[in-house]
């Protein structure tokens, strides 16, 4: 059965250029479109996509002044890109989360991999932080409002339309409230392996990216599993202390963490005394040093410390692929400054945000600042961004984190 194609701007392709979007890829470059034989428009963002020879691929988003030109939102070029559509994007959205976490607090749509591409929302129990990082998702801001409100009833929504990807977009960099009362405090959980439900509070104005790193959630949640028994433990780029509860709460006998921000090491104190109750049974002590990370961790090797498990988590020290080999040497720099730092078995958990740093080339950089220090590693676990952050199989851009669990031993055994 046929379905007519709504009347809107046609963008064609040229030839050849219609086999990432059939194999379902999402993006459109600027150079795969043919110009002359569009109808395009600078006023209206929806575009109906066909290939060279006229057969429609899907309905996309367009802003032709950007290299990734239009970006796809649905493969059935007949369908309406209204309030009931973008609300069925939603609920399925929001079905998987349901089926995969037990409080409501995770994120709730991830771009592309949930067929939205540029949309981020990030659910705070009765409430949700949206994030808009493209021109034509900005056109739909106010029917992602109404299906939000028809999906699930919360009590306040607000934009954080912040970040640096809007620059290329051509759209201000704002933060705006949707409904509701504006936020002073995020409050987010998350839950152990053992059942236990650990909270976390981020205050608006502190607040980094979204509010909370919800992708690491599912790793934090494994932390226990590899970690040595009664470890000291060192969380490096701590922020909100999510990695440093998560250890005391699993058994880490003392827990030092470090941040370059003064708002976040306050977060990450006041976070670890919330959860204090975890482990009222035993005793857990603490130390909140602000500095940077390798300034701190140089102090520490001089002073002697010690720790059976050192966690790294950096923010990304590689935004653009030209800035790969200088990123990469940071990467090896933190993790032999880590391997100084540990005793002669322990765990390190090195992770990247860094899309263009591979899971192979995180590897490598690792076992190169092993062999430089004298050590030994042994892989445990590799893992990625929790099932909230969904891999689409057709965007290798949608796996973007990498957190590495490594049994670190001298090398002389």
């Amino acid at each position: 059965m046929s379905h007519r194609v709504p009347d809107r701007p046609l963008l064609r392709l040229r030839r050849g250029e219609e086999r990432r979007v059939r194999a379902g890829h999402l993006w459109i470059f600027s150079n795969e479109v043919d110009l002359a034989r569009s109808s395009l428009s600078e006023t209206d963002s929806l575009v109906t996509v066909m290939d060279d020879r006229g057969q429609p691929l899907g309905v996309a988003y367009y802003n032709p002044r950007t290299l990734i030109a239009a970006r796809i939102l649905s493969h059935d070029a007949s369908a309406i890109i209204d309030r009931s559509w973008m609300a069925a994007r939603l609920r399925s959205a929001f079905s998987l989360r349901e089926s995969q976490h037990r409080l409501p607090y995770y994120r709730w749509v991830f771009g592309e991999s949930d067929g939205l591409p540029g949309l981020i929302l990030d659910r705070y129990g009765s409430g949700v932080v949206g994030q808009i990082a493209t021109f034509g998702m900005q056109q739909l801001q106010g029917i992602i409002e109404e299906a939000i409100t028809e999906v699930l009833p919360l009590d306040w929504m607000v934009w954080k339309n912040d970040s640096s990807a809007r620059n290329l977009e051509g759209l201000a960099r704002e933060q705006t409230l949707a409904f509701g009362a504006w936020p002073t405090m995020l409050q987010a959980m998350e839950t152990t392996a053992a059942g236990q439900s650990l909270c976390f509070e981020i205050p608006w104005e502190h607040a980094q990216k979204t509010g909370w790193f919800y992708d690491q959630a599912f790793n934090r949640e494994l932390l226990p599993r590899f970690m040595p028994a009664d470890a000291r433990v060192l969380d490096v780029c701590c922020y909100g202390g999510g990695w440093s509860v998560a250890a005391a709460a699993g058994g880490a006998s003392a827990v030092t963490a470090i941040d370059a921000s003064a708002a976040a090491l306050s977060m990450a104190e006041a976070n670890f005394a919330r959860n204090s109750a975890l482990w009222s049974e035993r005793s857990v002590s603490s130390r909140w040093l602000k500095g940077d990370a390798f300034a701190r961790m140089a102090e520490l090797e001089a002073s002697g410390d010690r720790y059976e498990l050192v966690v790294v988590d950096p923010p990304a020290f590689i935004k653009r692929r030209k800035d790969l080999p200088q990123g990469r040497a940071a990467y090896r720099k933190l993790n032999q400054a880590a391997m100084r730092l540990m005793t002669r078995t322990g765990l390190l958990v090195s992770c990247s945000c860094s899309y263009h740093l591979s899971e192979a080339d995180l590897l490598s950089t690792i076992q190169s600042a092993a062999r430089h220090s004298g050590k030994t590693l042994q892989v445990l676990h590799l893992g990625s961004q929790g099932p909230d952050h969904p891999v689409h199989p057709a965007l290798p851009e949608t796996r973007y984190l990498k957190a590495i669990f490594c049994r670190v031993t001298t090398a002389d055994g």
